[in-house]
């Protein structure tokens, strides 16, 4: 029974951080583990297994594959991709949260929880993505991407295999989005403003010019 508990709360907790990161990726490899049998999914999350569903998400994640790997247009994604990964992480996780066998509470814990590590993943990514953005080359997007889908998997294969090790790790990672994040917002603070000195420098000589011209 408690080997089942923290199997149920690691798929949980995994489902929600994971869809934050990549939900296409995430909805994939559920239901591959489902439909190979790697996993027991709750029923409210069978239907990953489908092989529509399975064929929808894994054309998504193709799309957001090489979406994510171009510099500007992987920001761009992303903010779109507020609106759908956070919800669909809370559904996710609140579907999870049927093993718990908890009823209607069980349900809106993982709602709750799997919203908010879903913002939290979704959010550090996000964030990390327009600091390297910053910077022209291509390589360290490319970097930040493929580690982020190999996250995912390794993230979701460890909560389905190692819950208590995957429940550590994901505290350990809380802590250093807690520890990170308010560093990444000074640093694209300030390249923020260092990109607007440079817009108005230009404009302050053409003034002063215009000016000697009167």
């Amino acid at each position: 029974m408690e080997s089942q508990t923290i199997q149920s709360i690691a798929l949980m907790l995994g489902a929600g951080w994971a869809s934050g990161l990549n939900l296409y990726a995430a909805m994939l490899v559920l239901g591959w583990m489902g439909a190979t049998g790697q996993a027991g999914l709750p029923e409210s999350l069978q239907v990953l297994s489908n092989p529509m569903v399975m064929t929808a998400a894994g054309l998504m994640f193709v799309v957001e594959f090489f979406a994510d790997k171009i510099p500007g247009l992987d920001s761009l994604w992303d903010a779109v991709h507020t609106f759908i990964r956070i919800p669909a992480g809370a559904l996710l996780a609140a579907g999870a949260a049927q093993g718990l066998d908890m009823g209607a509470v069980g349900e809106m814990i993982g709602l709750l929880l799997g919203g908010g590590l879903a913002t939290t993943s979704h959010v550090s990514k996000a964030s990390a993505r327009a600091l390297i953005n910053t910077s022209p080359e291509p390589v360290t997007n490319w970097s930040a991407s493929v580690t982020e889908d190999a996250a995912v998997i390794g993230g979701l294969w460890t909560a389905l295999n190692y819950p208590w090790l995957f429940v550590l790790l994901l505290i350990l990672f809380i802590l250093l989005a807690i520890w990170l994040l308010p560093k990444i917002w000074r640093l694209l603070k300030a390249a923020g403003k260092t990109l607007s000195s440079w817009f108005q420098k230009p404009q302050r000589t053409t003034d002063t010019n215009h000016q000697s011209g009167e």
